[in-house]
């Protein structure tokens, strides 16, 4: 299935910055190339996961800035056999990737189902989607669903209409995508929103401080 958006291009995968760092990258090149049309950016692949359908959603991350590319739904044939419509989503993932040439991949941490056989295949669309990525080297990062709605639309249970209509409007949309290719747009603005930031929580390991380095007579003062 071919996917929707721009015409493929290359993109140089750089290092993942915080909006305050990429802002000011992006300052450096206008003033030493004033009016350039392309910088640096981060292009971040969503994927929500499923059994029946699988969407993905590619958007750039410009300082501060979200900029839609594309976003589509990945439908295998029903009637085929399981092993063939994992073989279909596998190859037309692969597709996918290979034409957005994305910088990291945010995949929806889904595993709710209404039986345990739909709790195995959807594991198994799971499996299929991860191996497709580390097939093609590109960093991968999970989100549970309450998260990305908490990061797109401030509320953890955030029904799909509305994730589908703040999608919408974050990026600027004609019109509101499917419900999949929402969910997978959201991944991606969850992580281009707070994959910086959460590198910044993580606890910095302080230097151990020996007694023979310390002063004397801060020693003396502080008995």
């Amino acid at each position: 299935m071919p996917a929707r958006g721009h015409p493929p291009r290359v993109i140089p995968r750089g290092p993942i910055l915080s909006p305050p760092a990429q802002a000011r990258v992006d300052q450096a090149i206008e003033h030493e190339h004033p009016g350039v049309a392309e910088r640096p950016r981060l292009r971040v692949l969503g994927i929500d996961p499923g059994s029946q359908a699988t969407g993905y959603g590619v958007i750039d991350r410009a300082g501060s800035e979200l900029h839609w590319v594309a976003h589509g739904v990945l439908r295998p044939t029903r009637s085929s056999s399981l092993a063939l419509r994992l073989a279909a989503l596998v190859r037309e993932l692969a597709a996918v990737i290979a034409q957005y040439s994305p910088d990291v991949v945010s995949v929806e941490d889904v595993f709710v189902a209404a039986s345990p056989r739909s709790a195995l295949v959807l594991g198994q669309a799971r499996g299929a989607v991860l191996a497709t990525i580390g097939a093609a080297a590109v960093p991968v990062v999970e989100y549970a669903p309450a998260r990305i709605k908490q990061a797109v639309a401030g509320a953890g249970r955030a029904p799909k209409d509305q994730m589908q209509r703040i999608v919408k409007r974050t990026l600027a949309l004609a019109s509101a995508p499917a419900a999949d290719a929402a969910d997978a747009l959201a991944a991606a603005i969850c992580h281009a929103r707070a994959g910086p930031l959460e590198r910044l929580r993580r606890p910095r390991s302080r230097p151990r401080v020996r007694l023979r380095d310390v002063d004397p007579q801060l020693l003396r003062w502080a008995r």
